[in-house]
């Protein structure tokens, strides 16, 4: 994670000197003289840290610090002054400054700060990561099939390979994309999704990619691309093969440069993702008939995994029934429910051409229209 850095501070020496020291350091810095330049620039890009100055020209900065509150709350605010006060430092902090700097700075000290912002920006993202991960699903099933499937998982988890998965709607192809995440190295950092039959084509690349203010009509701030949000993490393109030609001839290039640029920008940026795809469909038929791009394919097929539909593994019905049942009734508040003599035999008897999906709303639709406490075969 590399930390974007704004400088705001009217004195052009100062500027430069911390640009320099804080860009020896790796950080991403930008400086700007005015707090009303600084506004501009927090509603067009996101900051992690502002190093900001209490005099400055136009609005000071502790009027500016009021302003960031309401457009960037997540912004931590370092304020620098030459002329402070136990006043203003008070003042500052009830303002949500994070910290105060007397000049001279103390080079030290600035990046001391910066680090532990760093470490608590990071623990902050495992926080999140772990926060998504309570409640999620789990992978059922002691078929020969989904053993081999949670096998070929523990295999590839610990990975960075490319891994694509094929299956059926309904199957739980995000289910095993975000297991492969929680037991790789990267699941203390981003799990980003982008379902691509779900969205316009024309917003496809846009949520990818990510675009600069201006760069079309209600573009009015910049948006980062789920390449950026992911940096670090794992990105998931679910229904890929619904991606357009166009869309996966740019993807193509962007996993190759390993750098992807905004739309309506020209200067790019690089990332580290991990990516995994998958898709409903038969991409060797779709590539056929010219819907999907051989060379894309190749790019992301490092790892391929398949799951089975529910018909093909029809003795985890009943272990899926119960879980269901189980983590629906606790959900409903309905009360806990048991399934009665030969109800889940009917249930295995059910081809479920929406697979595990259908089951588990079948379920739930049992549960809430059922009176009694069995759900019985009839």
């Amino acid at each position: 994670m590399v930390m974007r850095i704004l400088i705001v501070d009217d004195e052009p020496r100062i500027r430069s000197s911390l640009e320099g020291l804080l860009k020896d350091e790796g950080y991403d810095v930008t400086s700007c003289e005015r707090g009303e330049k600084a506004l501009e620039r927090l509603q067009e890009q996101e900051y992690d840290v502002l190093l900001l100055d209490v005099i400055l020209p136009g609005i000071d900065g502790l009027k500016t610090l009021e302003s960031i509150r309401r457009i960037a709350p997540r912004t931590k605010t370092l304020m620098m002054s030459g002329q402070s006060d136990l006043a203003t430092a008070v003042q500052a902090t009830k303002l949500g400054a994070h910290n105060f700097f007397e000049k001279p700075l103390n080079p030290d000290r600035v990046l001391l700060e910066l680090k532990n912002i760093a470490d608590q920006l990071i623990l902050e993202q495992r926080v999140t990561s772990l926060e998504d991960l309570v409640g999620q699903e789990e992978m059922i099933g002691d078929s020969s099939a989904m053993r081999r499937l949670q096998q070929a998982i523990a295999k590839a988890a610990p990975s960075d390979g490319r891994v694509f998965i094929f299956g059926e709607n309904g199957t739980g192809k995000e289910l095993v994309a975000r297991t492969i995440h929680r037991e790789s190295h990267r699941k203390h950092r981003p799990f980003v999704s982008l379902n691509c039959a779900a969205l316009p084509q024309h917003l496809v690349e846009s949520e990818l990619f990510g675009y600069e203010k201006g760069a079309f009509t209600g573009a009015d701030q910049r948006k980062p691309g789920r390449f950026e949000t992911a940096d670090g993490g794992t990105l998931f393109l679910d229904e890929v093969g619904d991606m357009s030609l166009d869309t996966q001839a740019k993807l193509l290039r962007v996993l190759q440069e390993n750098e992807a640029v905004r739309i309506g920008g020209n200067t790019p940026y690089q990332f580290d993702v991990r990516i995994i795809a998958a898709t409903n469909k038969t991409l060797t038929t779709e590539i056929q008939k010219n819907r999907f791009r051989e060379d894309l394919f190749y790019r992301l097929n490092v790892i391929p995994l398949e799951i089975p539909p529910l018909r093909e593994r029809k003795e985890d019905i009943p272990l899926l029934a119960h879980h269901f049942l189980r983590r629906i009734c606790e959900k409903t508040g309905k009360g806990m429910k048991r399934w009665g003599p030969g109800a889940v035999v009917i249930l295995q008897s059910y081809a479920w051409p929406g697979n595990v999906r259908e089951l588990r709303n079948f379920v739930e639709r049992l549960v809430i229209m059922n009176e009694g406490s069995t759900i019985t075969a009839k």
